[in-house]
Protein backbone atom coordinates (compact mmCIF):
# COMPACT_ATOMS: atom_id res chain seq x y z
CA UNK A 1 0.00 0.00 0.00
CA UNK A 2 1.30 3.60 -0.98
CA UNK A 3 0.76 6.33 1.54
CA UNK A 4 0.28 9.91 -0.13
CA UNK A 5 2.47 12.45 1.93
CA UNK A 6 1.23 16.03 1.91
CA UNK A 7 2.52 19.34 2.78
CA UNK A 8 0.46 21.80 4.90
CA UNK A 9 0.15 25.39 3.94
CA UNK A 10 -0.36 27.48 7.33
CA UNK A 11 -1.31 31.25 5.68
CA UNK A 12 -2.95 34.10 7.18
CA UNK A 13 -5.73 35.81 5.23
CA UNK A 14 -4.58 39.51 5.00
CA UNK A 15 -7.67 42.34 4.95
CA UNK A 16 -7.94 45.86 5.26
CA UNK A 17 -11.04 45.82 7.35
CA UNK A 18 -10.78 42.83 10.38
CA UNK A 19 -14.87 42.54 10.45
CA UNK A 20 -14.30 41.06 6.55
CA UNK A 21 -13.07 38.61 7.90
CA UNK A 22 -16.06 36.95 9.20
CA UNK A 23 -17.68 36.75 5.53
CA UNK A 24 -15.04 33.94 4.65
CA UNK A 25 -15.80 30.65 4.52
CA UNK A 26 -13.74 27.26 3.71
CA UNK A 27 -15.32 27.07 -0.03
CA UNK A 28 -14.70 30.35 -0.88
CA UNK A 29 -10.81 30.07 0.09
CA UNK A 30 -11.00 26.81 -1.71
CA UNK A 31 -11.93 28.07 -4.99
CA UNK A 32 -9.95 31.23 -5.08
CA UNK A 33 -7.28 29.28 -4.43
CA UNK A 34 -8.13 27.00 -7.26
CA UNK A 35 -8.46 30.05 -10.04
CA UNK A 36 -4.94 31.20 -8.53
CA UNK A 37 -3.19 28.25 -9.77
CA UNK A 38 -4.83 27.77 -13.05
CA UNK A 39 -4.17 31.49 -13.35
CA UNK A 40 -0.34 31.31 -12.75
CA UNK A 41 0.26 27.60 -14.09
CA UNK A 42 -2.70 26.59 -16.37
CA UNK A 43 -4.47 23.09 -16.76
CA UNK A 44 -1.25 21.77 -16.13
CA UNK A 45 -1.38 23.24 -12.17
CA UNK A 46 -4.96 22.82 -11.90
CA UNK A 47 -4.96 19.08 -12.63
CA UNK A 48 -2.06 18.00 -10.49
CA UNK A 49 -3.16 20.35 -7.41
CA UNK A 50 -6.72 19.16 -8.31
CA UNK A 51 -5.99 15.69 -6.85
CA UNK A 52 -5.37 16.07 -3.30
CA UNK A 53 -5.94 20.04 -2.78
CA UNK A 54 -8.11 20.96 0.21
CA UNK A 55 -8.91 23.65 2.86
CA UNK A 56 -8.18 21.86 5.87
CA UNK A 57 -8.68 24.68 7.97
CA UNK A 58 -10.17 28.41 8.37
CA UNK A 59 -10.65 30.52 11.33
CA UNK A 60 -12.76 33.12 10.31
CA UNK A 61 -11.84 35.46 13.68
CA UNK A 62 -8.28 35.58 13.24
CA UNK A 63 -8.03 34.60 9.41
CA UNK A 64 -5.77 31.61 9.71
CA UNK A 65 -6.15 28.69 7.05
CA UNK A 66 -4.36 25.44 6.85
CA UNK A 67 -3.93 24.22 3.16
CA UNK A 68 -2.83 20.30 2.19
CA UNK A 69 -2.01 19.63 -1.09
CA UNK A 70 0.46 16.63 -2.04
CA UNK A 71 3.91 16.51 -1.21
CA UNK A 72 5.18 16.94 -4.37
CA UNK A 73 3.19 19.80 -5.80
CA UNK A 74 2.99 22.49 -2.22
CA UNK A 75 5.58 24.79 -4.45
CA UNK A 76 2.95 25.32 -7.48
CA UNK A 77 0.46 26.10 -4.96
CA UNK A 78 2.72 28.30 -2.58
CA UNK A 79 4.04 30.23 -5.78
CA UNK A 80 0.38 31.13 -6.92
CA UNK A 81 -0.74 32.59 -3.76
CA UNK A 82 0.33 36.15 -4.21
CA UNK A 83 -2.21 36.04 -7.15
CA UNK A 84 -4.82 35.93 -5.01
CA UNK A 85 -6.27 39.54 -4.68
CA UNK A 86 -9.98 38.79 -3.00
CA UNK A 87 -12.18 36.16 -2.07
CA UNK A 88 -15.78 36.13 -3.05
CA UNK A 89 -18.10 35.09 -0.36
CA UNK A 90 -21.42 35.19 0.43
CA UNK A 91 -22.37 37.49 -2.43
CA UNK A 92 -19.60 40.09 -1.14
CA UNK A 93 -16.18 40.67 -2.47
CA UNK A 94 -13.42 40.44 0.26
CA UNK A 95 -10.17 42.22 -1.14
CA UNK A 96 -7.17 40.29 0.43
CA UNK A 97 -3.76 38.50 0.44
CA UNK A 98 -2.41 35.56 1.75
CA UNK A 99 0.92 35.43 3.60
CA UNK A 100 2.68 32.11 3.99
CA UNK A 101 3.52 32.06 7.43
CA UNK A 102 5.21 28.19 7.62
CA UNK A 103 5.32 25.23 4.80
CA UNK A 104 4.80 21.78 7.45
CA UNK A 105 4.88 17.84 6.76
CA UNK A 106 2.10 17.67 9.58
CA UNK A 107 -1.49 19.43 11.19
CA UNK A 108 0.36 19.08 14.64
CA UNK A 109 4.05 21.15 13.40
CA UNK A 110 1.70 23.98 11.46
CA UNK A 111 0.01 23.91 14.91
CA UNK A 112 3.25 24.39 17.13
CA UNK A 113 4.37 26.71 15.13
CA UNK A 114 1.12 28.90 15.12
CA UNK A 115 1.61 28.64 18.80
CA UNK A 116 5.27 30.45 18.60
CA UNK A 117 4.46 32.68 16.05
CA UNK A 118 0.83 34.19 18.26
CA UNK A 119 3.43 34.27 21.32
CA UNK A 120 6.09 36.55 19.43
CA UNK A 121 3.18 38.55 17.77
CA UNK A 122 1.65 39.26 21.50
CA UNK A 123 4.93 40.31 22.78
CA UNK A 124 5.44 43.28 19.75
CA UNK A 125 1.80 44.38 21.24
CA UNK A 126 3.17 44.41 24.57
CA UNK A 127 5.68 47.88 24.38
CA UNK A 128 2.61 49.18 22.34
CA UNK A 129 0.08 49.15 24.92
CA UNK A 130 -0.82 52.46 26.47
CA UNK A 131 -2.47 51.84 29.55
CA UNK A 132 -1.81 49.64 32.55
CA UNK A 133 -4.71 47.44 31.53
CA UNK A 134 -4.19 47.09 27.94
CA UNK A 135 -0.72 45.43 29.53
CA UNK A 136 -2.33 43.75 31.50
CA UNK A 137 -5.09 42.31 29.22
CA UNK A 138 -1.39 41.41 26.87
CA UNK A 139 0.52 39.50 29.66
CA UNK A 140 -2.54 37.40 30.95
CA UNK A 141 -3.28 36.23 26.48
CA UNK A 142 0.83 35.74 27.06
CA UNK A 143 0.65 33.66 29.22
CA UNK A 144 -2.58 31.63 28.37
CA UNK A 145 -0.64 30.41 24.93
CA UNK A 146 -0.14 27.38 26.84
CA UNK A 147 3.53 26.85 27.46
CA UNK A 148 2.85 23.56 29.47
CA UNK A 149 0.38 21.88 26.79
CA UNK A 150 3.45 23.17 24.83
CA UNK A 151 5.87 20.94 26.40
CA UNK A 152 3.81 18.11 27.20
CA UNK A 153 3.65 17.91 23.54
CA UNK A 154 7.34 17.34 22.73
CA UNK A 155 7.60 14.94 25.89
CA UNK A 156 4.65 12.98 24.17
CA UNK A 157 6.80 12.79 20.93
CA UNK A 158 9.91 11.82 22.61
CA UNK A 159 7.49 9.17 24.32
CA UNK A 160 6.56 8.16 20.66
CA UNK A 161 10.14 6.97 19.61
CA UNK A 162 10.01 4.20 21.98
CA UNK A 163 11.61 5.89 24.76
CA UNK A 164 14.95 3.87 24.12
CA UNK A 165 18.06 5.38 25.15
CA UNK A 166 20.96 4.35 23.51
CA UNK A 167 24.38 3.70 25.01
CA UNK A 168 27.41 4.83 24.02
Amino acid sequence: MVRFKSRYLLCEVCVSNPSDLRLLDERAVFFAVKAAVSRAHGDYGTALIGMCFSVKYLNAHTGVVFLRCRKSHYRMLWSALPFISSLESRGQRVPCFFNCLHVGGTIRTCQKFLIRYNTQQLHRLLPRCRSDKERSEVRKAVLSCSLKVFRNDEEEDDEDWGGEEVAE
